[in-house]
């Protein structure tokens, strides 16, 4: 089963971006961006905290242009 590239959780506030479909082994923490990796240090997926606040006010254009070229999945969409 494909998994979604981008998904929102809005009642957690948490950002999950899956970069490979690969197994991780392990996750680094730097200020609410955690990041898992393979055990030959390749990021599979990548958790962003408090995502509302970390994308800021500008998240609302980032969010778009990121979606334009339609290469993304989406499940969730980050509302104001």
């Amino acid at each position: 089963m494909k998994r979604k590239k981008i998904y929102y959780e809005p009642e957690d506030d948490v950002l999950n971006i899956w970069v490979s479909e690969k197994q991780f082994d392990f996750a680094e923490d730097d200020n609410g961006v955690i990041v898992h990796y393979t055990k030959d240090h390749e990021p599979v997926y990548i958790e962003i905290l408090d995502a509302s606040r970390f994308l800021g006010k500008g998240y609302g254009s980032f969010y778009k242009s990121a979606f334009r070229s339609g290469g993304a999945s989406i499940q969730q969409g980050i509302s104001k």
